[in-house]
């Protein structure tokens, strides 16, 4: 589930790598455009955290919803309603939760990863009270 969000990223940082020694005389092409840029940074107009930012049990939770699973909850990979109206507003059933494990909770703890059918990634802390897009 590469998302072209991803693979952006990846061209903008070759780009920049290879064009890095270039000097201001030399004629070179543009790193990237704005579009890119943007897409790089993503795409919801939501706060975004790299997933490599995110705790550990974090990215354990993405890497089995890239394997599609089998999620540890039965609440896991269910409609997610967007009732809170944070998220971009999409058709019900767009949107798919997943439990990320809270170490020392008795329960399901408050963070979750919220997925788009679009394979755009949004992660809470917080119970849905607040969400950040996933730059994998």
């Amino acid at each position: 589930m590469t998302s072209i969000r991803s693979v952006v990223a990846a061209v903008v940082v070759l780009l920049a790598a290879l064009t890095a020694g270039c000097s201001a005389d030399t004629a070179a092409p543009p790193v990237a455009s704005t579009s890119a840029l943007v897409a790089a940074a993503g795409t919801s107009g939501l706060p975004s955290v790299a997933l490599t930012e995110l705790p550990v049990e974090a990215q354990e939770t993405y890497e089995v919803i890239l394997d599609g699973g089998p999620y540890p909850y039965s609440q896991d990979d269910r409609v997610f309603g967007n009732r809170e109206g944070i998220l971009p507003e999409q058709d019900y059933g767009w949107y798919r939760e997943y439990t990320v494990e809270t170490p020392g909770s008795a329960d399901r703890g408050a963070r979750r990863f919220v997925v788009g059918e679009d394979d755009v990634f949004f992660y809470t802390d917080d119970h849905y009270d607040s969400f950040r897009e996933v730059l994998g």
